[in-house]
């Protein structure tokens, strides 16, 4: 799912007119941040980008109802694309596990994407390293239970995981995500790039295309920009617990 987001985050391209841009699923993609690096808003842009693409519907998974729709998406908040965002509420771990093992189960037309904001939520409620592979383990199962029984194409699998710095125990357990999440997004903060709330933004699409960066910025009222780095990519995970920002 990297080429999802790097299309949400290739400003130098237009957003796209839905049916005819198509991608092949790639591998399931951990996207990495502190408190209010934008996240949310990156995972619900990807919702808008693939809900363009013709295919099935977005399953989008948080413990909360968002209070406000990112602005400044590439993709536009038409009402067709909004449609086939449905979002689902699992307010614990327990009845996130029991709405994964039951997916196979659902009727109704399958998701091309699967997006789970807020694993750090989850995890903290079984913080051992056992139950977070069993529920990495499970996402990527139902995932692959959705490309396997959709029209074709594949679901793709997108993870927000909010990074702490200092913290042996999450260094560890992020250690273990990163196995079943080849590829990753990590977004810290850039005092160089433009904005009060700056952050860069560095895709590594898991050996599906080459590394990238971008700059990414919220002004005060909550619009979302996204500029190209002029820079070569640097080693995301030398700050990997630092990222902050102005959205969640």
């Amino acid at each position: 799912m990297a080429e999802t987001l790097r299309r949400v985050l290739s400003s130098g391209s237009a957003a796209g007119t839905g049916e005819g841009n198509t991608t092949e699923v790639g591998p399931p993609l951990l996207l990495l941040g502190g408190p209010g690096s934008g996240k949310t808003a990156l995972l619900f842009a990807s919702a808008l980008e693939a809900a363009g693409e013709g295919r099935g519907p977005v399953l989008f998974l948080t413990r909360r109802p968002l209070q406000s729709l990112p602005r400044g998406t590439r993709a536009p908040l038409e009402p067709l694309r909004l449609q086939k965002i449905r979002f689902q509420y699992p307010p614990s771990t327990r009845e996130l596990l029991r709405f994964l093992c039951s997916a196979h189960e659902a009727r109704g037309p399958v998701p091309s994407l699967l997006l789970l904001d807020g694993l750090e939520e989850y995890l903290a409620e079984d913080p051992g390293t056992q139950e977070a592979a069993y529920l990495a383990a499970l996402l990527l199962d139902t995932a692959a239970h959705f490309s396997q029984v959709g029209p074709g194409g594949g679901c793709g699998l997108i993870v927000a995981l909010q990074t702490q710095e200092g913290d042996s125990g999450d260094a560890l357990q992020l250690a273990l995500l990163q196995r079943y999440f080849p590829a990753q997004c990590w977004l810290q903060p850039d005092a160089l790039g433009p904005g009060e709330h700056c952050l860069r933004a560095c895709l590594e699409p898991g050996g599906r295309g080459p590394r990238a960066e971008w700059w990414v910025a919220f002004r005060p009222d909550g619009e979302m920009t996204i500029t190209p780095c002029p820079h070569q990519p640097s080693d995301p995970s030398s700050d990997k617990g630092s990222s902050s920002g102005g959205q969640p």
